[in-house]
């Protein structure tokens, strides 16, 4: 992977559209992100030949019984993505069983690496509370942080606002996979808790996951270059 922390979401079903702004973006990036809106529309075999020669972060959010999440991490081996969400809510025995497929069936001797997702960067403390969830979110965030990191997680996905909190927590190791990175002046979106660039990978990010302020804008290479530009890179 290159050097810049940014990985590049794709966020669309148009083959040829993701196509435009990987090459376009490319350059100005570290990876890129492909979720399940992709996944699902294209399948694996254009999954893969998007990310071809990329670093590729696979964001499907896998959560289910132990047995159905390490099934699926045998299933994307092929792919080969650098990294690969599951959610950490998912619980002990799942995140096991998830780390033992990804060892079971890493190519070449490069194992993916897993991460869990805490608390969408959608979510705040009103939405916690609207589900049951007691405690706010960073304090759940940090609940989960704990909990993947003892069980063989890699990293997890968190907002700008506990990235801080999580670095001193888990140490200087553990990946912090950051969305809801919104430069300044652009649109929030769906997201809640937000962080420019430069202050959340000053406040330990590893990886910062950016959408819509590259590819929405009218020229997404000038975009991904002045925020990496803002990075220093």
């Amino acid at each position: 992977m290159s050097s810049i922390p940014i990985l590049l979401a794709i966020d669309t079903t148009d083959a040829a559209r993701a196509a435009a702004l990987i090459a376009a973006a490319g350059p100005h990036v570290g990876g890129i992100k492909l979720g399940l809106e992709y996944f699902c529309a294209r399948g694996p075999e254009a999954t893969a030949k998007a990310a071809a020669g990329k670093f590729l972060f696979l964001d499907l959010k896998l959560h289910d019984i132990p047995n159905t999440v390490a099934s699926a991490v045998r299933a994307v081996a092929p792919l080969a993505p650098d990294l690969l969400t599951i959610h950490a809510s998912g619980g002990s025995a799942m995140i096991q069983a998830a780390r033992a497929a990804a060892e079971q069936n890493a190519a070449g001797g490069k194992r993916t690496k897993l991460i869990g997702v805490t608390v969408l960067t959608s979510l705040d403390e009103a939405d916690l509370e609207a589900i049951g969830q007691r405690g706010g979110t960073r304090d759940q965030a940090l609940r989960l942080a704990a909990l993947a990191q003892a069980n063989g997680l890699d990293g997890v996905v968190c907002s700008p606002r506990e990235v801080g909190a999580l670095r001193a927590e888990c140490g200087p190791d553990f990946v912090l996979v950051v969305p809801g990175i919104r430069p300044a002046g652009a649109e929030l979106g769906d997201q809640k808790r937000v962080m420019g660039p430069p202050e959340a990978v000053a406040a330990g990010a590893t990886h910062l996951v950016i959408g819509r302020p590259i590819t929405a804008a009218p020229d997404p290479a000038a975009a991904a270059r002045a925020i990496a530009a803002s990075l220093g890179f």
